[in-house]
């Protein structure tokens, strides 16, 4: 592969194949129009590799916890029995918290909050999708309305949140 070394020449193909919906086949081919021949087992060898190294340059550059999250549910299956889906997105898009749970009650709701507040600050506004939850989930605070009708929950630093035990 030229002048370059061998651990650069084999992180560039390990990147392409991660940042792009490309198979170890695809960059196969792409080394291979560039006159670089190499096996698809070498460039999959490459990924498993790399991936810690390019995963721990790429947090880095990650932004901190915002201040503004998105938090929805949803209900889906997992071999064949429905599960309940809570995800908590700050306003990078970056997921600050997935919990899959059996159930949609208060310990799950406190699982869910208190891992989403111990991977980051705690935010300055929470927005809910607008679905209604089950009656007998209590542990969900009613959304306040704001001016443009997007239910939000406010937090200020004098309010006390879950606890940490």
């Amino acid at each position: 592969m030229g002048s370059a070394s061998p651990q650069t020449s084999q992180f560039w193909p390990s990147g392409w194949y991660l940042r792009h919906v490309l198979s170890s086949r695809d960059v196969e081919e792409l080394l291979a129009e560039r006159g670089i021949e190499v096996d698809h087992v070498s460039i999959y060898r490459w990924v498993q590799t790399f991936t810690p190294l390019l995963i721990d340059a790429a947090r880095t550059r990650r932004h901190g916890g915002g201040d503004h999250w998105s938090v929805d549910g949803t209900y889906l299956r997992v071999s064949r029995r429905w599960m309940y889906l809570d995800r908590a997105v700050d306003q990078f898009a970056q997921v600050i918290n997935v919990v899959l749970s059996d159930k949609r009650d208060l310990p799950a709701a406190r699982r869910f909050s208190e891992e989403a507040l111990s991977h980051s600050s705690r935010p300055a506004e929470i927005n809910t999708d607008r679905a209604a939850r089950p009656s007998s989930t209590s542990c969900y605070p009613t959304p306040a309305t704001s001016a443009t009708n997007t239910p939000t929950i406010e937090w200020s630093p004098t309010t006390p949140g879950p606890s940490s035990s």
